[in-house]
């Protein structure tokens, strides 16, 4: 029960809406441009992510190769590094006050997924 409260708070002060829409645009612009297509499914997935983000963790791919390593290493230059960014500083500012401590907690989990979005999963936490 917990979880979905926070949930709901984050979607509405803690900024989800708004992420999910910023990689919502992204991933379409990956679309259009057709060679981009695996960061536009990546940026589904964290769009998704930063929607509900308590109560789930990003893990791993089993399955992930050099591949996806190399189309990480793409994404950090053209994109990651300035999402990872924005998530580093709305966490900061909302841990200034006592309430928005677990949004900028939950801003700080986004962070690696921002970074390495590629052979990664979303799962949820027991």
């Amino acid at each position: 029960m917990i979880r979905f409260l926070l949930n709901v708070l984050w979607l509405i002060f803690g900024g989800g809406l708004v992420l999910a829409v910023g990689y919502g645009i992204a991933a379409l612009i990956c679309f259009v441009l057709v060679v981009t297509i695996p960061f536009g499914v990546a940026s589904l997935r964290l769009a998704a992510y930063s929607l509900w983000p308590f109560g789930r963790t990003l893990v791993a791919k089993p399955g992930a190769g050099v591949a996806s390593g190399v189309a990480n290493v793409l994404w950090v230059v053209l994109a990651g590094w300035w999402l990872a960014l924005s998530h580093i500083v709305a966490g900061v500012s909302l841990c200034l006050t006592i309430i928005g401590i677990p949004f900028g907690v939950a801003n700080f989990k986004l962070v690696p997924a921002a970074f390495w979005p590629l052979g990664r999963e979303v799962v949820d936490t027991p």
